[in-house]
């Protein structure tokens, strides 16, 4: 298992994101499996940098290879890795992982699996640590429109690994 090197994340989000699949994240000691992202960056309506840089999305601005946490409806948290440039605002949000030995159901939607994994807003700002160990997803990653937005939700930024 080699850990991916900051370089990785240093460019644009819609390039990082599709190849983020099937990579492992290590969060409190767990590993898991990166199945479903979407890309945001600055040019995008529905990006939270969109408007420029606040206390909220600070992180987002940082050093690529820093985990971006916000806080969704006030309940709950999303996980997205910060990638481009530092100071220019992109992020890859994780959408869905799996975890050995954890329900899949659990793991699927940016609440669902950072409550899993214990992901809250402390961890904004920190290093990712990801790692790829080789196994390539199954397949093409299916490529769609965004969810849960209402600005630019049709453009295809979203992507997620087909399991037979």
């Amino acid at each position: 298992m080699q850990p991916l090197p900051p370089t990785f994340a240093e460019r644009d989000a819609t390039v990082v994101a599709p190849e983020l699949l099937n990579k492992l994240a290590l969060v409190h000691g767990r590993l898991a499996r990166i199945t479903e992202v979407e890309a945001y960056t600055a040019d995008d309506p529905a990006s939270h940098s969109f408007k420029g840089r606040t206390g909220r999305n600070a992180a987002m601005f940082g050093p690529p290879m820093h985990w971006y946490v916000y806080l969704i409806y006030g309940m709950h948290h999303c996980l997205n890795l910060v990638t481009g440039p530092e100071g220019e605002g992109q992020a890859v949000l994780i959408r869905s992982v799996l975890i050995d030995g954890v329900d899949p159901a659990r793991t699927v939607g940016p609440g669902r699996l950072c409550r899993e994994l214990g992901v809250h807003r402390s961890f904004d700002g920190s290093f990712a640590e990801l790692f790829d160990d080789g196994i390539a997803p199954p397949g093409e990653p299916e490529i769609t429109p965004r969810i849960g937005i209402t600005k630019a939700a049709d453009w295809p930024r979203r992507w997620r690994v087909v399991r037979p």
